[in-house]
């Protein structure tokens, strides 16, 4: 049990870490899609979508002025909500199948009437 908590405990913070730090090299040019839509012309048709103004929006937590640092929270709250959502179904599945189950009939029981 050590060996797990501890494996899971250094992948959260290698996670943290990649969001994080990672987030600062990123680059700035635009992704595939929006590269592609630019070269065929296409590009300015585009529109914002409904969570555009969202708090983490284009990658980016609104109301932090310095673009690295800005990324770099997005980035890690989105690690922490993906760890919190996944850990709150595991715990509510563990408990599903945990839970105790009609008693089957014994082979000594089973073939009586």
């Amino acid at each position: 049990m050590t060996r797990t908590r501890t494996f899971v405990l250094i992948g959260v913070v290698v996670a943290l870490l990649i969001a994080g730090v990672g987030s600062y090299y990123a680059s700035s040019s635009p992704d595939g899609l929006e590269a592609t839509a630019a070269e065929q012309g296409f590009g300015d048709t585009a529109r914002d979508s409904a969570a555009a103004g969202s708090p983490l929006a284009d990658y980016q937590a609104s109301g932090v002025d310095d673009e690295r640092l800005s990324g770099g929270l997005a980035g890690v709250t989105g690690v922490l909500l993906v760890l919190v959502l996944a850990g709150g179904l595991t715990l509510v599945l563990r408990r599903r199948s945990t839970e105790p189950t009609t008693a089957q009939p014994t082979d000594a029981t089973a073939g009586t009437h």
